[in-house]
């Protein structure tokens, strides 16, 4: 595609020098903060993301949005199978998200009801023997699929979220991780293109991913796949993918809380069952959109997302699809929806029932959200692996593919899916993997994070009446570039 093309990388990176060679030299010289824990490629790399990202000059939203979505194209090492999984014709999806959505709040909640629709995804697998730049076969996206299946080896599948802030991206800029994590498992991922904010705010996204699982449960008309039990099943996603996993988790947790046994939900005219699913596996998650938590200041230095603060965010102008007509304060909800769980499931008090759940995160902005969700799952019964890789920015192993810490973090993450479909016993567990050497130590989970369920109740709120409190035209500023 023409924007990574060796020209648009020079042009892009050009105006850039500077500030690289101040940063290789400070580097190189020990004078940066950062220089005893990451190698300079790590650091040019980190430091130049946050540079861009850190822009006097905002774009709008519609421009962030649309050079996210670009398609980088199919080559190389993996399999694709672009599909459309059927819109059911009943409502029964959207009444089991609205009263799990009233089921778990509290006062009146305003959101709009989205239409049910079908949902596009991607099936990707890895592809043994391709080279590294091989072409995409020109066949059916059926022989794609066919191609796929001829080489899983195992019964793993993966609903995989991507990240961006539930605004950004699609399944064309995370098919490298899911061919990684196919190659890994042996098994293949159903990437989900969820509907994006601003355009199709709270609950769109989640009815989205519900209805792909329980495409996977139950084919809809047309699908390729043939039915997964959810016992083979592991929802996984990085960031605002992480936040989907967690939410589409709690959602199901509600449905069997209020059901008699196992829910079902009447889809393409069958009763389908509902199971929880064998496991879910996170990187990095979003799980807070309040952003109240002190990791979003303490660790900056460590991380490429630059501090927030809304006189920064009142200068991204206005455009096409934000702000939104009537205006709304955040681009994903409406603000009485922020401190729901099905939306921020840090707020989430109850997880008992749960799944065995996988955390990876760094030394990021995010550190001490999940660390939150993670003890309070353990200390409720539920298996947990929390996996803190020290220094290390947002979604790091997307972001520094090639460090030796993004490769193990990876086997960490298939090691966690194929033990969770196998059946395994997953023990509880944190562990702290030092930077540089990548030792671990191990630590309590379950005390992790030195708040308490009333503490963040507290920070959340105070962080969502500061929000509240800016009017339309500010608040959302701050969202936009989380």
């Amino acid at each position: 595609m023409e924007s990574s093309s060796p020209i648009a990388v020079a042009r892009l990176l050009l105006p850039k020098l500077p500030f690289l060679l101040r940063t290789a030299t400070s580097h190189t010289l020990g004078f940066s903060e950062t220089s005893s824990q990451w190698d300079l490629r790590s650091e040019l790399t980190i430091k130049l993301i946050r540079n861009m990202l850190d822009s006097d000059k905002p774009w709008t939203i519609s421009k962030q949005q649309r050079l996210s979505l670009r398609d980088p194209g199919i080559k190389g090492r993996m399999w694709v199978s672009k599909v459309q999984l059927a819109a059911p014709t009943e409502d029964d999806v959207y009444i089991a998200v609205e009263r799990a959505i009233h089921g778990l709040g509290t006062g009146d909640k305003t959101f709009d009801r989205p239409d049910i629709k079908p949902v596009e995804a991607e099936w990707i697998g890895f592809r043994p023997g391709a080279e590294k730049n091989a072409s995409r076969p020109e066949q059916s996206e059926a022989d794609q699929y066919s191609c796929l299946m001829r080489d899983v080896k195992s019964d793993v599948t993966i609903l995989y979220m991507h990240g961006g802030a539930l605004y950004l991206m699609d399944p064309a800029t995370h098919r490298v991780p899911n061919s990684i994590l196919a190659r890994l498992t042996g098994g293949r991922c159903l990437s989900i293109r969820y509907r994006l904010a601003p355009q199709n705010p709270f609950p769109a996204a989640l009815l989205d991913v519900l209805v792909a699982y329980i495409s996977l449960l139950s084919p809809p008309p047309g699908a390729l796949h043939e039915a997964v039990p959810a016992s083979k099943i592991v929802f996984a996603g990085d960031s605002a993918g992480g936040n989907l996993s967690l939410v589409l988790l709690q959602l199901l947790l509600q449905l069997h809380r209020t059901a008699n046994g196992v829910p079902s939900i009447r889809f393409h005219g069958r009763d389908v069952a509902v199971p929880i699913p064998a496991g879910v596996a996170l990187n990095s998650p979003w799980a807070d959109l309040t952003g109240c938590m002190p990791s979003m200041t303490t660790n900056l230095k460590f991380d490429y997302i630059p501090k927030t603060s809304p006189e920064r965010y009142l200068a991204i102008p206005a455009c096409t699809i934000w702000p939104t007509k009537p205006p709304r304060q955040d681009l994903y909800c409406d603000m009485s929806t922020m401190l729901h769980p099905l939306v921020s499931p840090l707020a989430a008090r109850d997880w008992k029932g749960s799944c065995p759940v996988q955390f990876s995160y760094g030394t990021e902005v995010l550190t001490d959200e999940a660390k939150a969700v993670a003890a309070r799952m353990a200390k409720q019964g539920v298996p947990v692996e929390a996996w803190e890789w020290e220094t290390m920015p947002h979604v790091f192993a997307q972001v520094l593919q090639s460090h030796e810490g993004a490769k193990k973090m990876y086997q960490k993450w298939a090691s966690f899916i194929q033990a969770a479909v196998a059946g395994r016993k997953i023990d509880s567990r944190a562990m702290l993997v030092k930077a540089r050497s990548l030792n671990e130590i191990r630590e309590e989970v379950t005390n992790i994070s030195p708040y308490s369920i009333e503490q963040v109740d507290s920070m959340m709120r105070t962080s969502w009446q500061r929000k509240l409190d800016l009017g339309v035209g500010g608040n959302e500023r701050l969202t936009a570039r989380l």
